[in-house]
């Protein structure tokens, strides 16, 4: 959600962009100093005590936003710049310090649109949930479909009716909410850039002699693959930074897909080398014998993590991890 919308006071005497993104309301420090009609230094102390006295962390409460403007720009090309931002908390305690009645009056409009977009993004979300649910009552009634599209469909499916029960996760990964698994911290084998490069030039060697790949394939563009496998098994303190089998098999999938370290066969490669991972963990079966992923899941989870926005690594990462972890 990401929204402008313009506030104006009672008076129609002040009227100020309001940009609306992730659940809350911002404005820059200018805007501030307009809402509250102060001069600059006087924002500006009152922002600095909030944070240097601890009622609010600037990490948590500041972002930064492009702002495009054609002022000095040559030849007319649009410039972008970064400007920093506050959150309503912000807003609300600097109305509290310079004891305007402008920053009540700002706080009860923001609140009552902040409640119009959250209902109107449930509701989106729910239409999504339930077209999923049509969707897949297609797949099931479907006979006659394209060899793709049935390989694809069958991975969804079998993620839904194998892992998702009542379309939980996969609604709890639609609106970023999926809880922690329990996940199994007994790593046995450490991925290493040598053996895994070894591991794909069979793969390679495989499916060049069943014409399923050229030579492109595995061909490395730079240094990247070799940095994800290291950044899998980075420690501090002398802990793991991704301490169980679940949470390094899940950004190792999603390291050697997202980031295109290779020519061709990026999807292929991450797939390979998360059943390659877990297989060196023993960790590919479930008790009673069957895979965790099977084919098909391994296809739609490679393809969801290839489609994905970066911004949801985090909640994609916990989706995989619930996966292996069921």
């Amino acid at each position: 959600m990401s929204e402008i919308e313009i506030y104006s006071d009672k008076d129609n005497e002040t009227q100020i962009e309001v940009r609306f993104d992730n659940e809350t309301v911002w404005l820059s420090q200018a805007q501030i100093n307009i809402l509250f009609g102060r001069e600059r230094s006087v924002i500006s102390k009152h922002i600095n005590n909030i944070f240097k006295e601890g009622e609010l962390q600037e990490e948590v409460v500041c972002a930064k936003f492009a702002h495009t403007n054609k002022h000095g720009a040559i030849k007319g090309k649009v410039q972008e710049n970064k400007i920093k931002y506050y959150n309503l908390d912000v807003i609300i305690s600097v109305g509290y310090r310079v004891k305007s009645i402008r920053g009540t009056q700002f706080r009860q409009w923001a609140t009552k649109r902040l409640k119009k977009y959250l209902v109107e993004g449930f509701v989106i979300n729910q239409k999504r949930l339930d077209q999923l649910k049509q969707t897949i009552q297609l797949i099931a009634n479907t006979k006659v479909i394209d060899t793709i599209e049935i390989n694809e469909a069958k991975g969804l499916l079998d993620i839904i009716s194998n892992y998702a029960r009542s379309f939980v996760l996969l609604n709890q990964y639609d609106s970023q909410t999926i809880e922690g698994a329990n996940v199994n911290d007994e790593i046995t084998y450490e991925i290493k850039y040598d053996e895994a490069k070894i591991a794909i030039a069979e793969l390679k060697k495989q499916l060049i002699a069943r014409k399923e790949a050229t030579d492109l394939f595995g061909k490395e563009k730079d240094k990247s693959f070799e940095s994800s496998l290291q950044s899998i098994v980075q420690t501090f303190g002398g802990e793991y930074l991704y301490p169980s089998i679940e949470e390094q098999a899940s950004n190792l999938l999603y390291f050697v897909i997202k980031n295109h370290s290779f020519n061709d066969g990026n999807k292929r490669i991450g797939a390979f080398l998360f059943i390659w991972f877990l297989e060196k963990n023993m960790y590919r079966f479930k008790k009673n014998g069957e895979v965790k992923i099977n084919d098909n899941g391994l296809t739609a989870i490679a393809l969801l993590v290839a489609q994905s926005n970066p911004a949801d690594k985090d909640i994609l990462i916990k989706l995989i991890v619930s996966l292996l972890a069921n």
